[in-house]
């Protein structure tokens, strides 16, 4: 008699659960939404995520909070949604470089690529190799021609970074030698560019757009940018390199229900397309770089394993 009614209190408990968990699906969102967004107030990231968080508010019915988190590279942030309930009230917004760079490079970072639900990529954050506007050298051909046995001195906005890497692949390809500055992003990096102290840098192209002080020589990215239409790509040289631009987008804890995704994906892809981030999108220098969630965790994986073997071939890692 006892485990029949621990059987039926099993069942019920189960019924219960399941039915609070359609119940939330069917009336999301039911409250409203925390946006993170591991990054401090006022760069591009934040810009653009917030524009993203205000479709979905217009579009969902529900306020949707943007929360800065920003410290230890991202992780913290990050770290702070992966813990989260997975019921579709708290969000992130931000690159995947936590998530793909981080593990290798951060101790403790308790998440990995799995422990989140990937909503939609919005854009990438394209990088550069810029020189000072004063440099002699006119293409990435000539600066890295000029490298000799000395060698290219460079800023970047930290180690491990994505521009960080993107240079030490190139550079590793085209088999000339560079020695790297790590800097507390690019603002911290750029005046040190414009005084002559560096060779180059490897700045986001939002970082420079309409800076008549500093001329970029190249971009990493499949294509060339709007915002910078005569600015060859890295395989114009002749060299194909594998670290992708900054993958951004919109991310939930691991395990929703399939109606809050389903939501959440369709409202993601239809901010995408609106003129309001359009709009802020392009004023930032940035490409709108739509992935559905399934196509976004995919890259992001592929990146992981990637990223992990160069930062080990470069002697980086923990």
């Amino acid at each position: 008699m006892v485990v029949k009614w621990a059987g039926a209190a099993a069942a019920l408990l189960m019924t219960s659960t399941l039915t609070s968990t359609l119940a939330v699906a069917q009336s999301y969102p039911s409250h409203n939404v925390e946006v993170i967004i591991p990054f401090a107030a006022g760069g591009g990231v934040d810009v653009i995520g917030r524009a993203v968080a205000a479709s979905l508010q217009e579009q969902l019915g529900k306020s949707f909070t943007v929360i800065n988190r920003d410290g230890a590279g991202g992780t913290l942030g990050f770290g702070q949604l992966a813990a989260a309930q997975p019921d579709g009230h708290t969000l992130g917004f931000g690159p995947s470089t936590p998530i793909a760079n981080a593990p290798y490079l951060v101790k403790g970072v308790r998440y990995n690529v799995e422990s989140f639900d990937y909503i939609c990529q919005v854009f990438e954050n394209v990088f550069s190799i810029a020189v000072p506007a004063q440099s002699p050298y006119k293409t990435a051909k000539e600066l890295f021609a000029a490298a000799g046995d000395k060698g290219l001195t460079f800023g970047h906005a930290g180690l491990g970074s994505i521009p960080h890497l993107s240079v030490e692949n190139l550079a590793e390809a085209l088999h000339v030698k560079v020695t790297h500055l790590p800097f507390r992003g690019d603002a911290a990096m750029l005046p040190v560019l414009m005084k002559g102290d560096l060779d180059f840098g490897a700045p986001a192209l939002s970082s420079i757009r309409g800076n008549d002080k500093i001329r970029p020589l190249l971009v990493f990215s499949g294509k060339r940018q709007p915002a910078f239409p005569d600015v060859p790509t890295a395989a114009e040289l002749g060299v194909k390199t594998s670290v992708p631009p900054g993958q951004n987008g919109l991310y939930a804890p691991k395990g929703l229900p399939a109606n809050v995704k389903t939501a959440l994906e369709k409202a993601c892809a239809a901010a995408v397309k609106s003129e309001a981030v359009l709009k802020v999108i392009g004023n930032t220098g940035q490409s709108i770089a739509y992935l559905s969630g399934q196509q976004f965790h995919d890259q992001t994986a592929a990146d992981y394993k990637f990223k992990g073997e160069l930062i080990k071939r470069l002697g980086l890692g923990q």
